[in-house]
């Protein structure tokens, strides 16, 4: 039996901070109109339709210009879900794809073309879809400039450091890495990942707190530590994201506005935050 999730917060507040022009969510994802974007058999979760206009007026609320829309498990390969909001946000969107060992060099091409600039691994939640080689794919979407984002629990990827740090692409680390809080700020995956930031191999999003922390209500303050480590191991190569509309969480639902208001707690530096929110993205994605 596969389980349904609850849908977003349907009345997000203004947060706090007032986000500079061109700030950026970058982890987002859309889901449906179920009629025409069916959800694959093998899944992990049954979310709620999660609409483009949701989404866009969750952005207005916040104050947000920009977003990367990151295909969801539940939508496998078909990647029409993910190009579509991003074709039509008229170059204010970016897509991370995902992609198995068929994939043709064309399509590829397509779906840089219209904007996507990464592909997502995703080894926590099931989709119906593998990529065997890893390295392989990494040396097919090298000439696209793009980027291999993981969605791992870092305390559990054996030899992290050389597997992933030797791919001939930059890797970016979903939701700080996964790691529950519990295992503390010395785990040796955590430690590898901030090595890999360090060393100019690695990007994480400082996003999805609700999903490893230890409490229940924001502002998840066992996350402090983590978010704060990776921000000093580069502030280059960090950026922030809702990961609206927040699917499979198992704890109460977050509002938006209060997970822009933790950022300030993570990042209390002004100008590094707005990095973190403006620039560093538009590197990442490629926004002007």
């Amino acid at each position: 039996m596969i389980a349904a999730c609850a849908g977003p917060d349907p009345a997000p507040r203004r947060p706090k901070i007032i986000p500079p022009s061109g700030a950026c969510d970058c982890h987002a994802h859309v889901f449906g109109p179920i009629d025409r974007y069916p959800f694959v058999a093998d899944r992990s979760y049954t979310p709620p339709e999660a609409s483009y206009e949701s989404y866009r007026e969750m952005l207005r609320v916040l104050g947000l210009d920009r977003a990367v829309i990151v295909q969801p498990s539940v939508h496998g390969t078909d990647n029409r879900v993910t190009m579509d909001a991003v074709a039509r946000a008229n170059g204010d969107f970016r897509a991370v794809v995902v992609v198995d060992d068929t994939v043709m060099d064309s399509e590829l091409e397509e779906m840089a073309a219209g904007g996507a600039r990464g592909v997502r691994l995703n080894l926590l939640y099931r989709s119906g879809s593998e990529v065997s080689d890893v390295r392989r794919l990494a040396e097919r979407i090298a000439p696209l400039g793009w980027h291999l984002q993981v969605l791992i629990d870092v305390s559990t990827f054996g030899d992290l450091r050389r597997r992933l740090g030797e791919l001939p692409v930059d890797v970016v680390f979903d939701h700080m890495g996964h790691l529950p809080t519990a295992k503390g700020t010395s785990d040796p995956g955590f430690t590898d990942m901030l090595a890999l930031i360090r060393e100019g191999r690695a990007w994480a999003k400082l996003s999805g707190a609700y999903r490893f922390t230890g409490e229940t209500q924001p502002p998840y303050s066992d996350v402090l530590p983590f978010a704060r480590a990776i921000v000093e191991a580069d502030p280059e190569r960090c950026v922030w994201a809702t990961d609206w509309p927040h699917p499979s969480v198992t704890i109460p639902m977050p509002n938006d506005g209060a997970l822009l208001d933790i950022l300030a707690d993570w990042v209390p530096d002004e100008a590094t935050r707005n990095n973190i929110l403006v620039a560093n993205p538009a590197k990442l994605y490629g926004f002007a």
